[in-house]
């Protein structure tokens, strides 16, 4: 048994954001039934290039593990007659499309709580379903830009950067997530379903956390700062050796305490940089005196003597680096399987461990169209002849 084990989302999702939050789940044991629409040959993560082949890409892979996949277009009456069977015995009700697009396609909960009273309706938009902006689609580089991300991100005299991640759209997964067990842990209590009313763009405004508290409260703007520089914390950022670039960071006065211990030199005693609020009026005396004594090792020397102290410290890695290391390696973090397309195939797993739980039984993504004849005779008891009318109608490939 996994912790997850008796949840069913029908699960309306495409590309990123929307599979990322239903991943995790799928982890943990949730049948997640994912609905694709055959006018746009379902989901468009199956053809993101450069690793994909006809119906299938490592981009859709690392996104949809462990799910199903049924293609049916539930615009069509014999086709939403499936889908409110589908409904009866579901959980939950997960999209991510445009704001205005849930109530056009009735997956609301006013639209389905005749069907399942205790459904829950969890939509993931761009902007959300109210307001000025509910109609416009949402992209996460849109989402960093609008919300001030960018505006934080890279070097004072650069132009703004967005992360080399797509935060914003993992992010926003990881919110509905959250929201699908809220919904489901309440509509089990209560007997009702509800809306659940999210979006990339109110995820973004969230995680601008303390930056924004200092705005709003004191109309404090932080500024971008060079070298990945913390706002506030001095020193806690990059730092470059005799060979290449690391990351030290002195988040307690202990540690600075044991750096400066640890170099050596008579100016890091100086009253001037003896707390967080003097280092930080004084970071660029600082950080002077700092590039000064990094320079003269190489960054793995530096690393070794920092680490030997306990002080927050770590190289700047690349893929090869991150999973060569044996820390990585002993997590059991890497998925690898055969698919029956793409070959040998490995990624990451899902960080969240819920007591337990086996992570070499999950599976591969979905194929395009795989489990759709299997979820009509298993799950809903359809015939043969059912089936067979679905297929002649064009409801179903």
């Amino acid at each position: 048994m996994k912790p997850l084990d008796d949840i069913k989302i029908l699960s309306l999702e495409q590309y990123g954001a929307g599979p990322f939050g239903s991943l995790h789940l799928a982890d943990l044991g949730a049948e997640i039934i994912k609905i694709e629409d055959p006018n746009f040959k379902g989901d468009v993560g199956r053809y993101v290039p450069p690793f994909n082949k006809g119906t299938d890409s490592l981009f859709h892979e690392t996104f949809n593990r462990g799910k199903k996949s049924i293609v049916i277009d539930i615009n069509s009456d014999e086709g939403r007659a499936v889908f409110n069977e589908l409904v009866k015995k579901s959980d939950v009700v997960y999209s991510n499309f445009r704001g205005d697009v849930p109530e056009k396609l009735k997956i609301t909960y006013e639209n389905l709580k005749s069907v399942n009273k205790k459904i829950v309706c969890v939509s993931l938009t761009g902007f959300g379903m109210t307001g000025p902006r509910s109609a416009e689609p949402g992209y996460d580089y849109i989402m960093q830009g609008l919300t001030g991300w960018m505006n934080l991100t890279g070097e004072p005299d650069g132009p703004p950067t967005k992360s080399g991640l797509s935060l914003v759209d993992y992010s926003g997964g990881l919110i509905a997530s959250i929201a699908i067990l809220a919904g489901v842990h309440s509509a089990r209590r209560t007997g009702k379903g509800m809306d659940c009313d999210l979006s990339l763009y109110d995820t973004a405004l969230s995680m601008l956390t303390y930056p924004a508290t200092w705005w709003l409260t004191e109309e404090y703007e932080v500024e971008r700062s060079s070298r990945s520089a913390h706002p506030s914390l001095v020193p806690f950022q990059l730092f470059k050796g005799a060979d290449e670039w690391f990351v030290v960071g002195c988040a307690k006065e202990k540690f600075w305490e044991r750096l400066r211990d640890l170099l050596g030199d008579s100016r890091l005693k100086e009253e001037k940089f003896s707390n967080f609020s003097l280092r930080f009026e004084n970071k660029k005396e600082l950080i002077d005196i700092l590039d000064e004594i990094f320079i003269n090792k190489n960054a793995d020397e530096w690393l070794h003597l920092l680490k030997a102290e306990q002080i927050p410290c770590g190289p700047i890695n690349s893929l090869k680096d991150v999973f060569d290391d044996e820390h990585a390696k002993f997590r059991e973090m890497i998925l690898e399987y055969e698919h029956p397309n793409l070959g040998n195939v490995k990624q990451v797993l899902s960080p969240v461990n819920v007591g337990k739980h086996n992570k070499v039984e999950i599976d591969r993504a979905p194929l395009y169209n795989e489990h759709t004849e299997q979820i009509l005779r298993e799950e809903l008891d359809y015939s043969e002849q059912e089936i067979q009318k679905l297929k002649d109608n064009g409801i179903i490939s």
